[in-house]
């Protein structure tokens, strides 16, 4: 067989490992720096590729491949929507009390699309499929995310038309959003980004005081009636709203 050939067939570590639902691709090359990860015995190093007979290892145990499905037209991966209730911590990392992964119990690994920080609730998306991650938290895609967020002070218009424009947070100013007064104390506001803790911070910029902060939608998917703590699969339309041009979930 050819080098060129080999070439041809060779396959992204990462992508292998993500391909079995271990984890995503981000995490993978996390396992992958840490040396937990040998290919035919030998430590992996960020970038590998390999052939579609290597031995892949994670932590000494062989990797586990996926399933497939037995029908034609079902679903290769999981796409779920969450109602993240306060208290529970977006992580894989089923060491740390009240993770995601153990909270939902579902049968299949499934990891979080970007994260809700701890004292946040309300709509995240978890899937098996890791090769959608990226795609979907790229800020040059402009997913909307929007949110319900009750504060300590009245809400101004001054306040609203400052968050809308941006706000100077971890070294760089916020892209412009839309925001809107819901009541005396409460504002709605749609980002395209996910900065860390970012409302709360552009609140704070304003000296207002975040204490409530629900995501009520994700581009076309909305929360709904889910109550805090129920979870439903994505409909097939909710899908290709989420990730149009694509023809295989």
């Amino acid at each position: 067989m050819s080098e060129s050939h080999d070439l041809d067939n060779a396959l992204r570590l990462n992508k292998r490992i993500s391909d079995t639902g271990l984890c995503s691709r981000r995490e993978a090359d996390a396992l992958i720096v840490a040396g937990r990860v040998s290919v035919n015995g030998v430590i992996a190093q960020l970038g590998d590729t390999l052939s579609a007979d290597a031995l892949v290892e994670v932590d000494g145990e062989p990797l586990r491949e996926r399933p497939r499905a037995n029908k034609p037209n079902a679903r290769q991966h999981i796409y779920i929507a969450l109602n993240k209730p306060v208290g529970i911590t977006c992580t894989t990392d089923t060491s740390i009390k009240g993770n995601i992964v153990d909270f939902v119990g579902h049968e299949q690994r499934i990891f979080p699309i970007g994260r809700l920080d701890k004292d946040s609730e309300g709509l995240i998306l978890l899937t098996s499929n890791g090769d959608i991650v990226n795609e979907i938290l790229r800020a040059e895609n402009r997913h909307e995310k929007e949110y319900l967020v009750g504060v300590n002070h009245a809400v101004t218009p001054e306040f609203l038309t400052g968050m809308a424009r941006g706000v100077r947070i971890h070294g760089q100013v916020t892209l412009p959003c839309r925001t809107r007064k819901i009541a005396k104390f409460g504002f709605s506001i749609t980002l395209t980004q996910g900065l860390n803790r970012q409302i709360r911070l552009m609140a704070a910029a304003f000296d207002y005081r975040v204490n409530q902060l629900r995501r009520v939608r994700i581009d076309n998917i909305k929360l709904g009636a889910l109550k805090p703590g129920q979870w439903r699969n994505l409909s097939d339309v909710e899908l290709r709203g989420l990730l149009p041009g694509r023809t295989k979930f």
